[in-house]
Order: C-alpha cells, then sequence, then structure tokens
C-alpha cells in the first residue's frame, strides 16, 4: 500500500517517509535544548495533486461524503473512538447586552467534545493511528485538558493513558483524569518539566507519545476544526478567526486545515487568524518578530496557556507570518470579565483559556480593528466547568434567606 501522507520538518524542510511511528526530525533535535523552543517538529503533507485529480470538479463533496479521510493519517474511521469527537456546534450571536452587534459573530463550540475539551481532536487521531498499529500505552504531559482528553479517548478504547502533571493543575481537570481510569504522575513543577519528563518516560519504556507538537497528529487532529467551520457555514469562510494561544498547535491545526483545503484550489485564500495570548504568557507572540527566542516566566489564569517554553512555537511562528496573522495580548482581569460576559449573553460557560479568544474579539472591537459586517468566528476550546475557581472572585452568590415571600422581596429589592 502506497504511503498516502509524508512529513515536512518545519526547520530544515528535510522530507521523512515513515508509515511507523516517528516524532521530531533527526537532524533537528540532536541540537535541541531545554530553555528553548523544539526545532524538528514535523507537518504531515498528502498528496495534493492525486485528491485533486482522482476527485476532479466533486473534490469538496466527495472529501465531505468520507470525512476528509484523505486528508488524516489514518486507513479508517474504525479504529477511531465510538466517542463524538468533533462536528461541534456553531452559533451566531447577534447581539451583546441587548445591543445589535455590527458585525457578524459565529461561536465555535468545543466543550461539547466528549472531555469537554478542542483537545478531544488530537487525541481521538493519535489514540487512531496508535490502534491501527497495535500500540496499547499513550503518554502525555499536560496542564489538564489534554491529559483528561487522552484518559477519556483511551478509556473508550481499552487503551492504558499514563498523564503526567503539574501538582497544581486544577482538580477538576485532575479529578476527570482519574475517573478515566488513567495513571496520573503529579509532578513538582511546571507544564514544561512534565513535557520533558514524559519524553524522557516514552523513550525509556517504549510508550507511544502523545504530547503537542512532538506527535505530529496532535497538529493534524486539531485541523479538523476548520474542515469543520467551512462546511458549517456553507463553504464560505469568515474573515477572521480568533484563536486561544499557548504552546502553538491549535492555531497551527487552525491554519494547516485551511492550507490544506488552499493546496486542493477548495480556497483561494486563508481567514486572518488572531492569536490571543494572556498577557502573563505570551512566549509566542512576543516572539514572533525577534531573531532570537526569549522566554519569560508564565503567570496567568488561564492554565491551559500557560506556557514557558511553546512547543510549536517555529511551526506556528511561520503560518502567522506566511498567512498574514494578527496577535494581541489581554489581561487576566480581561480574560475573566469576558468570561462572565460570554455567559451572561450567550449561555455558554467557558474556561479562562478559551475566554482569552472572546476576550481578544473584544479588544479588538473596543478599538475598532472589526470592519462592519465582517464575519468572526471565536474558537471555545473548553468548559468553565473544569475550573470553576477561576471565576469565583467575579460571582457573587447570595446567603441562604428564609423559605418566606418577604425575604424574597427583600433579597430581590421589590
Amino acid at each position: 500500500m502506497t504511503n498516502k501522507y509524508f512529513f515536512e520538518c518545519t526547520n530544515c524542510g528535510k522530507l521523512h517517509y515513515s508509515t511507523e511511528v516517528i516524532y521530531l526530525c533527526p537532524d533537528c533535535e540532536a541540537s535541541n535544548n531545554n530553555i528553548t523552543p523544539p526545532k524538528g517538529v514535523l507537518k504531515t503533507i498528502y498528496d495534493y495533486d492525486k485528491i485533486i485529480k482522482d476527485y476532479s470538479s466533486k473534490i469538496i463533496s466527495k472529501l465531505e461524503e468520507t470525512n476528509f479521510i484523505d486528508l488524516l493519517p489514518i486507513n479508517t474511521y474504525e479504529n477511531l473512538s465510538y466517542l463524538k469527537v468533533g462536528k461541534t456546534p456553531v452559533y451566531k450571536i447577534n447581539n451583546l447586552n441587548s445591543n445589535k452587534l455590527l458585525f457578524d459573530l459565529y461561536l465555535k463550540d468545543d466543550s461539547q467534545n466528549p472531555t469537554f475539551s478542542f483537545k478531544d481532536r488530537a487525541s481521538n487521531l493519535v489514540s487512531g493511528f496508535a490502534k491501527e498499529k497495535n500500540i496499547q500505552t499513550i503518554v502525555a504531559a499536560s496542564t489538564g485538558n489534554a491529559g483528561s482528553s487522552l484518559a477519556g479517548i483511551c478509556a473508550s478504547q481499552k487503551q492504558k493513558a499514563i498523564i503526567v502533571v503539574p501538582a497544581k493543575a486544577p482538580k477538576a481537570k485532575l479529578t476527570q483524569i482519574v475517573m478515566y481510569g488513567a495513571t496520573i504522575i503529579p509532578v513538582e513543577g511546571t507544564y514544561d518539566n512534565a513535557f520533558d519528563l514524559s519524553i524522557e518516560a516514552s523513550k525509556k519504556f517504549g510508550w507511544y507519545n502523545r504530547n503537542t507538537a512532538y506527535n505530529p497528529f496532535t497538529i493534524e487532529g486539531k485541523k479538523t476544526v476548520s474542515f469543520e467551520i467551512f462546511t458549517q457555514l456553507s463553504h464560505k469562510l469568515p474573515d477572521r478567526i480568533f484563536v486561544p494561544v499557548g504552546d502553538g498547535v491549535i492555531i497551527s491545526g487552525v491554519y494547516k486545515g485551511f492550507e490544506d483545503l488552499l493546496k486542493l484550489k477548495i480556497i483561494d485564500k486563508i481567514p486572518v487568524i488572531v492569536a490571543v495570548q494572556a498577557s502573563g504568557s505570551d512566549n509566542i507572540i512576543r516572539n514572533i518578530e525577534s531573531l532570537e527566542f526569549i522566554s519569560k516566566p508564565s503567570e496567568t489564569i488561564a492554565d491551559s496557556i500557560s506556557v514557558d517554553i511553546p512547543r510549536n512555537f517555529y511551526m506556528a511562528k511561520d503560518f502567522i507570518q506566511k498567512y498574514d496573522g494578527e496577535w494581541i495580548t489581554v489581561t487576566d482581569n480581561e480574560i475573566i470579565e469576558s468570561s462572565v460576559y460570554l455567559s451572561n449573553n450567550t449561555g455558554l460557560f467557558s474556561e479562562p483559556a478559551a475566554a482569552t479568544a472572546f476576550a481578544g474579539l473584544i479588544k479588538y472591537n473596543k478599538t475598532g480593528k472589526i470592519p462592519q459586517s465582517s464575519k468572526n468566528m471565536v474558537l471555545l476550546t473548553g468548559s468553565g466547568l473544569k475550573d470553576l475557581n477561576s471565576v469565583q472572585n467575579a460571582i457573587n452568590i447570595p446567603k441562604a434567606i428564609k423559605p418566606e415571600i418577604k425575604e424574597v422581596q427583600k433579597l430581590l429589592k421589590i
């Protein structure tokens, strides 16, 4: 069987042809250290000319009929989890705070995935590939979402999941991991410490590693959101998409999905992708225009995007520069305010990392950077139920009252 994909190194451009497990480009990996983003992250490339030739004028309908299997590194959907991953809803919002919007706003709600986060897209594909290769044990480093995602998907696939997490990760996410039956390894330190330990363990024990960017198929799983956006908007493109950014894999996945469609000549341009980072963890956008990467210790309430050394920095930077992407930072206060604002106005309760993207849109709008009648989408990547502690200072739960109507009147001042 002819291999339907190959890999291209993000840094040196070398091509790698393999149907077996491969992580980073060996040539570039040899020069990596633990204080700068890794080089050698691989991009998965398909035979776009063959797909165009095989499907001819019916290319988009054929791809949609097969759920884009020709653009995924697996042979059959039967090896994916039976859980409903992807095909999450898009909501069109016309008003905020009772004010009619002068632009189109779409919210893509990926908290509707099985473990309530965007990370299920990557976990499902990694798990499916592992199943095709008869691999039973998968390891991942995580601040919570990727870990709970892999744990849940592996539980459905009867695979063993080992999750290395910073001990300070939100309790709700740690609880998910344990409830799914995964082996959890809390470590004293940061996500970066957990990441490095998981790779060392993977090499020593032979476990298949799901880590973002390190495993090229995490990007391939996440790119499926772009196919869905194109389909759900009736083959139209939004003008802008606001994406929360931590290690750079989600935004790279969004770009990669649209780039696949561009190479197939299904679309003729890529939407403007806006990278939104917490100001306390801005190690990607702060270094985009720098010749030398300089890391700054991260401190933000948005734990899912709190990263000192973004593992997919080089690919994310390349995508943003190549396709004229934009970027913005928002403070923790803006993140929490936007989370409350989003919940009050739409009924969608998102965790801080997801609310970061919405905060970016709000900030854009306040500065007049969103043109009237333009189409704007926000990726909501995780449920607010994953991190209840972060919003406690922003809400007020009244003290209990006696079950008397006069007490109700007193409380409501009516």
